[in-house]
């Protein structure tokens, strides 16, 4: 396809986009099975049901487009995924791998806010409303996501990683 409308850009960023939600929905619950807090494996829980309305926002912006959703590999999305995949496998102390499980979470946040933003501008620009609408919507889900993984980062997740370092390092300067 030949980019030479913002339309076509448009709908093309959307297809992305429906395709990065698609490898959410099979990641998220590896994500939340890996986590060892509590907190950690009810944050994917609760993004899986969110991610599986993200699906159905774009779903309804491209019934109004007229178009197929489908068509379009996310490349970003599968490298952010395949990436986080590799902490998921590593041996090691809890706490320190769900800090790592929260970093590859927060890469995949960002990509995702970058790309609804972006989306979001363009349907306004074209005069879509509607679907402006619906990608905010979405939008606002995914910061409020990435915030929530900023919090348990911070008072859990993160200092008892740093508490686990700590030990690890007293004991082996025995």
């Amino acid at each position: 396809m030949k980019l030479d409308t913002l339309q076509k850009l448009y709908t093309d960023e959307l297809r992305d986009l429906y395709n990065a939600e698609h490898q959410l929905l099979k990641a998220l619950p590896k994500m939340a099975k890996a986590a060892s807090s509590e907190e950690l494996k009810g944050a994917f829980e609760k993004h899986l049901e969110q991610t599986k309305s993200h699906v159905k926002r774009l779903e309804q912006v491209f019934k109004e487009l007229d178009e197929n959703p489908k068509g379009k590999t996310c490349r970003a999305m599968k490298g952010l995924i395949e990436e986080g995949s590799e902490i998921l496998q590593q041996d090691g102390e809890e706490s320190i791998l769900d800090a790592g499980i929260i970093v590859a979470a927060q890469k995949v946040e960002h990509y995702e806010i970058a790309s609804y933003g972006s989306v979001r501008t363009f349907a306004h620009l074209l005069g879509q409303n509607k679907a402006a609408e619906l990608l905010q919507t979405t939008l606002d889900e995914e910061s409020e996501t990435n915030e929530l993984l900023n919090r348990l980062a911070k008072s859990t997740i993160n200092p008892e990683a740093l508490m686990e370092t700590e030990l690890v390092g007293a004991g082996s300067s025995q």
